[in-house]
């Protein structure tokens, strides 16, 4: 209690709600002498009675007493009450039925909130939450004619009973109507109503209003969206929707400067056309600059069937890298085409050429041509989409060429990523990542470096340098490897907002033969988690110095998934 505070409560016995209760019901008692306390008195016991019978004791026995200074200069006088809280009313029978079609309704009769039961102390805002509940989700259903045709809480507080009765006649549920869409928006209806999940004549659910406002508020099209499904414009249940969309300005333009350990500092830059035509058309150019690698890349995408997740992408682009003892520049066109499955697994059609001039160590500059159709499944599910406390992340790709089809080796190529987070007690995070790849050749010299596998780095196996950990020839030049294994385990506590400690292994190599030894790197680091996600700051020793394994500083950033 401040020194402020001249109303004291004090509730005998264990009781820190009652306790809480009262005082939030006092509030802040300030600059009153001794007998304006006296007048406030009966004010302050009726507000303690009123916070006591809000969680069910309806008879308390309450005293007060004031406290005057015994001087001059010391703490201003108090009123003390104290309360006996006294047996509680307790709840004798509960009745909650809903009545009419809802009452057939699973999705409006599971899960009512179960307190206030049978036996309970009786709790008025518990009482409260179960008619807001029922009434919320009414209304988030359509049963917007529904209403309490019995709504009582009898109370005999000298039996010390309380008696509940709900019944709830919910009417008959609301349907949607046609979607319009208001003029001047620019563009095709045809590809407006693909955003539309819901066929006419489905029953409302707010949810399906909510998603389809998120769809198109995500679609990269609008700067405003205006979702009107109001049960007061409904003729005979069925409610029209009505959605007024602001298109965004065409064109952005978004630069940024970003670092790593694995490739020192980077810029960032993009060009993106939101809409080029009333058909939903996009395009855009990006490129990213940095000491080992530099590429520029151009890309035209249409919008497919929903266009929330299925698109077409024509792109084509130049990447020249130079890391460790490799350089490379390639060109690469292609196509790839996006569908979402019904289980919710993204998949990735493509074909693309990559022609690719390569230079390994000393050896003469080589060129490669490869015609690469391929095939991807991914699925990532998380509880957030920057800082998740769990989830998962499971990739596969493949890909592959045939001298037959404008290609001059044979190439398969297989990549699966796996990555697990699971939080417990809000604290304690553990993590783990698995990734393998492979690559089957008839002539693995002939495969470029851009298809051949390299570890090592900042998302990899830290300790080590970025992509140093390879097959390495007789000069002892790292030339890239067949296979690619690495694991990785860590574990992570928050110690304070926003700031997490971490301590993790990394184990994995760059092999040509499944059962070649792998490296391994421990260390600690720091995570900060910023508004644009987590910043992860490591010091890493790497255990095997055959492999080039030392202490290491790695700094990243992004998602942990």
């Amino acid at each position: 209690m401040s020194q402020a505070q001249q109303v004291e409560v004090k509730v005998e016995g264990d009781f820190p709600q009652l306790q809480d209760n009262a005082e939030a019901f006092i509030g802040e008692v300030e600059g009153r002498s001794a007998n304006s306390l006296r007048r406030y008195a009966d004010t302050a016991e009726a507000q303690v009675e009123d916070a006591l019978r809000a969680l069910g004791y309806y008879s308390p026995v309450i005293k007060w007493d004031i406290i005057e200074p015994s001087g001059e200069g010391e703490e201003p006088a108090r009123l003390v009450l104290t309360v006996e809280p006294g047996e509680p009313v307790r709840v004798r029978s509960r009745k909650v039925e809903i009545e009419s079609p809802a009452r057939e309704d699973a999705e409006f009769t599971v899960s009512l909130p179960e307190k206030p039961a049978e036996g309970d102390v009786l709790n008025h805002g518990e009482y409260s939450s179960l008619r807001q509940t029922i009434q919320n989700r009414a209304s988030r259903l359509g049963y917007f004619d529904g209403r309490f045709t019995t709504r009582k809480l009898e109370v005999d507080p000298e039996k010390r009973v309380a008696d509940i009765t709900l019944v709830y006649q919910s009417g008959e549920r609301y349907r949607l109507g046609e979607v319009s869409f208001n003029e001047g928006h620019g563009f095709e209806e045809q590809l407006l109503h693909q955003y539309v999940r819901f066929e006419p004549g489905e029953t409302f659910h707010a949810d399906k209003i909510a998603r389809l406002s998120s769809d198109l508020s995500n679609s990269g099209y609008f700067s405003g969206v205006d979702v009107d499904a109001s049960p007061g414009s409904a003729e005979d249940g069925v409610i029209p929707v009505e959605v007024g969309l602001t298109t965004r300005p065409p064109r952005s333009v978004a630069a940024g400067v970003g670092f790593s350990t694995d490739v020192g500092p980077r810029l960032r830059a993009n060009w993106r056309e939101h809409w080029v035509n009333p058909m939903g058309h996009r395009r855009g150019v990006e490129t990213e600059l940095s000491a080992p690698r530099q590429n520029l890349t151009t890309w035209y995408e249409l919008p497919l069937d929903p266009p929330m997740t299925d698109s077409i992408r024509l792109s084509a682009g130049y990447q020249r890298e130079e890391i460790e003892d490799i350089e490379s520049e390639l060109l690469t066109i292609g196509q790839q085409w996006k569908h979402q499955l019904d289980d919710g697994w993204q998949q990735v059609a493509s074909i693309r050429w990559e022609g690719e001039r390569f230079r390994i160590g000393n050896d003469e500059t080589e060129q490669s041509s490869l015609l690469l159709p391929g095939l991807g499944y991914s699925k990532l599910h998380a509880d957030s989409p920057l800082d998740p406390s769990r989830g998962y992340r499971i990739q596969f790709d493949m890909t592959g060429s045939h001298r037959a089809a404008l290609s001059n080796v044979d190439i398969f190529h297989a990549n699966v990523l796996v990555k697990g987070l699971y939080t417990l007690a809000n604290n304690h995070r553990f993590l783990a990542r698995f990734h393998f790849g492979g690559v089957a050749t008839n002539q693995f010299s002939d495969v470029p470096p851009s298809l051949r596998f390299f570890a090592g780095g900042d998302q990899s196996v830290r300790g080590y340098g970025y992509e140093t950990l390879s097959p390495r020839d007789d000069e002892d030049i790292a030339v890239g490897g067949r296979f690619l294994m690495v694991g990785s385990a860590e574990y992570q506590y928050q110690f304070a907002d926003n700031w997490r400690a971490a301590a993790f292994v990394d184990e994995g190599n760059a092999i040509d033969e499944l059962a070649d030894p792998l490296a391994t790197g421990v260390g600690l680091g720091i995570r900060w988690i910023s508004p644009v996600g987590p910043l992860r700051l490591d010091v890493a020793k790497g255990l095997d110095s055959e492999f080039g394994g030392e202490w290491r500083i790695h700094f990243s950033m992004g998602p942990e998934l």
